[in-house]
């Protein structure tokens, strides 16, 4: 099973995506992300998406679910990177990321999760 390293700066999660993750691996990324937000009372989750060529309904729905258990949690969530593809696809499949920020460089992601009120 492949590990995703979560890595955290100042309040913020930051977790890097990688291409060919199995629907089991979303599932348990989404369960360790959750764990580690709880653990670190984390007030942002940065998921960096900017080598994932292609997504499915199934991870495009885990990626939803992860930003709204997020809030739930009391954290903000922005998904950096994504790329044209995956865009066109999130699009054509009606998935809607719902109160997560998108930025294309996890620079500009980080910036508004320290300061929403910008809009980097």
């Amino acid at each position: 099973m492949m590990q995703v390293p979560i890595l955290k700066m100042n309040d913020v999660l930051i977790v890097t995506l990688g291409n060919d993750i199995t629907d089991d691996e979303a599932i348990a990324i989404k369960h360790n992300i959750l764990v580690k937000i709880k653990e670190t009372e984390c007030q942002g989750l940065l998921i960096d998406i900017s080598v994932v060529d292609l997504i499915d309904s199934f991870m495009g729905r885990i990626l939803n679910e992860i930003a709204e258990m997020a809030k739930l949690m009391g954290s903000r969530t922005a998904i950096t990177g994504m790329s044209p593809q995956v865009a066109i696809t999130m699009i054509e499949l009606g998935l809607k990321l719902q109160g997560v920020y998108t930025a294309l460089t996890v620079e500009k992601g980080f910036e508004w999760l320290r300061n929403p009120n910008t809009g980097a």
